[in-house]
């Protein structure tokens, strides 16, 4: 003799409660939650596309210039509203070589406070003149690429965020009208309005 559980399908385990606009809820939420998961995806292949991408042309740069050491020769003035490497630099007098048998002198970028003497790295042409761009530091890359990998997680996010903020609030729309419909067939049983008036002389 079998048994079967009370309150069990045919093995779907359906719960009869569940509306359909529950269900669409469900999924809609879940649709989110692989959207977000999407988003750190498109994030982390972003940042390090851009990573990539700055690098190479940080190598690139490289190879048409000559990294040097100067040595300064006065205080700094400054800051300059020149940036180097996207970080604020002051200028001081100083000399390098470039060619070996060539001097040069000149007002170089250099952090504040720089004392004189202090030998400093620039990037020079092949004439011994300083870049006005010097290829981007590594420091300056990783931050591009961070930028860019936020950048495209908030797109993600907020887009699909949206987009299931619009179909939940159409869902549950929906939902309502449904719920007075249900209501209107209903309520006259429920109020008793829907039973025969008693008649004045019925007790």
């Amino acid at each position: 003799m079998s048994c079967r559980t009370p309150g069990r399908g045919a093995g779907t385990g359906a719960n009869p409660l569940r509306r359909g606009a529950d269900r669409a809820r469900t999924r809609w939420h879940a649709v989110f939650a692989l959207a977000c998961l999407l988003a750190v995806v498109c994030a982390i292949g972003t940042g390090l596309a851009v990573h990539a991408s700055g690098e190479r042309a940080a190598e690139a740069r490289a190879r048409l210039l000559h990294r040097v050491t100067a040595t300064t020769v006065a205080e700094p003035v400054g800051p300059e509203a020149a940036r180097t490497a996207g970080t604020p630099a002051a200028s001081a007098q100083a000399t390098w070589r470039y060619p070996d048998s060539r001097v040069h002198t000149g007002p170089v970028p250099v952090p504040p406070r720089t004392p004189p003497g202090q030998g400093v790295t620039i990037w020079v042409d092949d004439a011994g003149d300083v870049s006005l761009r010097p290829p981007r530091t590594a420091d300056a890359i990783t931050l591009d690429a961070i930028a860019a990998g936020a950048g495209a997680l908030a797109a993600v996010v907020l887009c699909s965020g949206g987009l299931v903020s619009v179909r939940l609030r159409r869902i549950e729309a929906g939902s309502l009208r449904q719920w007075e419909r249900e209501w209107e067939r209903v309520e006259p049983h429920w109020s008793g309005r829907a039973r025969p008036e008693q008649g004045a002389d019925d007790e």
